[in-house]
């Protein structure tokens, strides 16, 4: 992929402004991950609750949870985990190619809504109990006549996970309603096997800063599919979706009745006015994941990441409406569409995958794509280093590899033979862009393009503090320092909500390109909007919750 890192005609000014317009409204950082239950044997119920709103509105919901206590979670450092017997979206599967799987769901909706089911896109799937449907084998309300049918209210469904991948499930039954009450999930195929490569050379380097600097490893595999091209250091699942409350309403209305599958619910004119990633709207969704304040909304959307790694993305439209999601700071290269690789006509061993500058969400369709930043293109160092600063950690060096970074390696370098260098991965500059190291982005303390640098800083007072701005604009804990000595100050550094010691990273707005979807309820900032945090090596991103 060919970084375009300011490929977003932003100002700093325009981005701290909108950091602050979020940010003012979450709570601590948390991360993301692609957090789930493992199988092959998964045993699911749908049922009803209500999902909460950062308008402070409960909807009345449907969704898929989990029939009787879990203890298979992955990744498995993640803590403070639970699967409810409802949950928006679904449990994530987490499965194994060659896995058989078999999913077995339960109905525990209210009798007037009816059948309902599951389809498995992608699966050549086999069903055992329930009655027959229009797409797929169905599960009857509890109360069904058990002495025609014991199962009745039961439906198994059988499939062999064949090929890797992000996939969606959802109802197949009157799935107008169904999926727009919540009824859908993901289903993630991991490869049989690890491509060489993906534990050798740059992602084993990768690794070895993570472990370096005490982080675990939360991925959950090292590739994404059986490809060399395939290999990630990191990765987040997000599902999109959005909700018409007065469908939610009526079909809340109409629980109660005393009768089977006579549920009339008018499903247009279709009027949403909830934009949800993962089940959550922001700004609830930097909250962490298994959070207690949202027990049927365990995921949350909160990408973080360390310059120069490969971060796989799990996106998947879970709606009824498209969603032009965008990802500022790069494109998405896109791996496969689906479970399938996008592969070279040409050249069946390469990816041909487009790399989009908005990832837009079709409903039912899954998408893998890998996202870098690595700061080329910003034409100053971003690490702030100073050659004249007696700080010693002013001087680092850089030495690039073949591709300009700063690794510990070249290509001809037969030094590291390909074998992650702690000394190497243990820098605060690992995977710099050594064009612009010792670059000053101003020589005076509020900026001076004529003294050296490309950018003139406005002045301080006009600068934003936010929850993770650090008041410099340079990455990591005392860049400040390390930028412009023990004399001089770039604006604002130092208050006492942003410590020059504590996180300080560059934030990147992610969301819908479609304005009224950055919104809950027609109030901004909300919905379809999250924050990428690029944090400098020196932070340790913990994704345990």
């Amino acid at each position: 992929m060919t970084p375009m890192n300011m490929k977003c005609k932003i100002s700093m000014m325009q981005l701290l402004l909108a950091v602050m317009a979020a940010t003012q409204l979450i709570t601590p950082a948390a991360f993301a991950a692609s957090p789930g239950i493992t199988g092959p044997n998964f045993k699911l119920v749908a049922s009803p609750a209500h999902i909460s709103q950062p308008d402070g509105i409960f909807v009345y919901s449907w969704g898929y949870g989990c029939d009787g206590p879990q203890t298979n979670y992955a990744p498995t450092a993640i803590i403070g985990t639970f699967c409810n017997n409802m949950q928006v979206p679904a449990p994530t599967l987490i499965v194994t190619q060659g896995q058989t799987v078999t999913v077995t769901l339960r109905n525990n909706l209210p009798g007037a809504a009816g059948n309902t089911s599951i389809l498995f896109p992608g699966f050549n799937v086999s069903t055992s109990g329930g009655v027959p449907g229009l797409l797929t084998q169905e599960a009857q309300p509890s109360g069904c006549d058990t002495t025609m049918n014991a199962q009745c209210n039961v439906v198994t469904y059988t499939f062999t996970a064949s090929t890797p991948g992000t996939r969606a499930y959802y109802s197949g039954t009157q799935g107008d309603l169904q999926v727009e009450m919540g009824l859908y999930g993901a289903i993630i195929v991991l490869p049989a096997s690890t491509p060489a490569n993906c534990n050798s050379g740059l992602h084993s380097q990768n690794e070895s800063a993570q472990q370096t600097h005490s982080e675990q490893d939360f991925r959950l595999a090292h590739a994404a599919y059986n490809h060399p091209a395939a290999c990630y250091d990191r990765e987040y699942l997000f599902q999109f979706s959005e909700m018409d409350p007065r469908i939610h309403r009526e079909a809340e209305e109409q629980s109660g009745q005393a009768c089977t599958g006579c549920m009339t619910v008018a499903t247009e004119p279709y009027t949403p006015a909830y934009f949800m990633v993962n089940g959550r709207s922001m700004p609830d969704l930097m909250d962490p994941n298994y959070a207690k304040e949202y027990p049927h909304q365990p995921y949350n959307g909160d990408p973080h990441m360390h310059p120069g790694e490969l971060t796989l993305l799990r996106i998947i439209g879970q709606g009824r409406w498209q969603h032009p999601f965008h990802e500022h700071g790069n494109h998405v290269r896109v791996l496969a569409r689906d479970g399938n690789l996008i592969l070279s006509e040409s050249d069946p061993n390469s990816l041909a995958g487009p790399a989009l500058f908005t990832t837009t969400t079709t409903p039912g369709q899954a998408t893998d794509g890998i996202y870098y930043w690595t700061g080329k293109g910003l034409n100053w160092d971003a690490y702030g280093h100073k050659p004249t600063s007696n700080d010693p950690l002013a001087k680092l060096t850089c030495t690039p590899d073949a591709n300009g970074y700063n690794t510990g390696f070249a290509s001809n370098d037969t030094t590291f033979s390909g074998v992650a260098n702690p000394s190497v991965a243990s820098a605060i500059n690992y995977f710099e862009w050594c064009q612009d190291h010792n670059k000053p982005l101003q020589a005076a303390p509020f900026g001076d393009v004529a003294g050296g640098g490309p950018a003139t800083l406005p002045d301080p007072n006009l600068f934003v503090n936010g929850a993770w701005y650090g008041g410099s604009p340079y990455l990591g804990p005392n860049a400040n320092v390390r930028a412009v000595g023990s004399t001089g100050t770039t604006p604002p550094s130092g208050t006492i909500g942003n410590s020059p010691t504590e996180e300080a990273g560059f934030a990147f707005m992610w969301h819908s390109h479609n304005e009224r979807e950055i919104t809950t309820n027609n109030i901004f900032p909300g919905g379809m909007m999250m924050l990428l945090l690029v944090d400098s090596r020196e932070f340790v991103i913990d994704e345990k919750n």
